[in-house]
């Protein structure tokens, strides 16, 4: 979805009209800015079957840590957790919500959840990629980088630190000529002055 220079100044004075009446509505109306309408609609149920007897396999500080690796749907760039209890016009987040709480409550663990919630909405629901495949470029590429730069200054500061080699002539160097070769050469000096 593109925007206007129209859009953009549009949307930017509502953030700024909202930040002026009401500090709350702000945070929604900056979110809103950049990422376009909401997709109130875009929720997918995640439901799996409950494990045979099945208990809460985390605590709810447990559950909020696995709702930030998830990414809400409804078109913010915000996880989970963060959308729900920040923008309360998201219909999205609260409903993924309950999805997890669901999975929560059935027995399964955080990489089952993201498992599920993987396979209904494919790999754009996670707030980071997946280390596998392809992906693992952008995880160690940086890396990879930063060591071969490091490698290639530490080999250079010498350089830059030793000063050039320079020849100095301090004093006269013995000349290999005969007497008479010498006689000659100062009766052409004499004769040019």
């Amino acid at each position: 979805m593109t925007f206007s220079r129209r859009d953009f100044l549009r949307a930017s004075a509502l953030g700024t009209a909202a930040t002026l009446f009401d500090g709350r509505n702000a945070a929604r109306a900056q979110v809103q800015t950049f990422s376009g309408p909401m997709q109130q609609s875009a929720h997918s149920p995640v439901v799996l079957p409950p494990k045979a007897g099945a208990k809460p396999s985390m605590t709810s500080a447990q559950r909020d840590d696995l709702e930030h690796q998830i990414k809400c749907q409804c078109g913010c760039v915000l996880d989970v957790y963060t959308c729900r209890t920040t923008d309360f016009s998201c219909a999205v987040s609260p409903a993924m919500h309950a999805d997890v709480m669901g999975l929560v409550d059935g027995g399964y663990d955080g990489a089952e959840i993201l498992k599920a919630f993987l396979g209904v909405y494919g790999e754009s629901v996670l707030m980071a990629p997946l280390r596998s495949g392809f992906n693992l470029l952008g995880y160690t590429v940086p890396f990879i980088a930063l060591a071969g730069g490091s490698i290639l200054v530490a080999a250079l500061i010498p350089r830059w630190k030793r000063p050039a080699t320079q020849t100095v002539h301090g004093g006269a160097t013995p000349i290999d000529a005969t007497r008479e070769e010498l006689d000659q050469l100062a009766a052409a000096v004499r004769a040019e002055r």
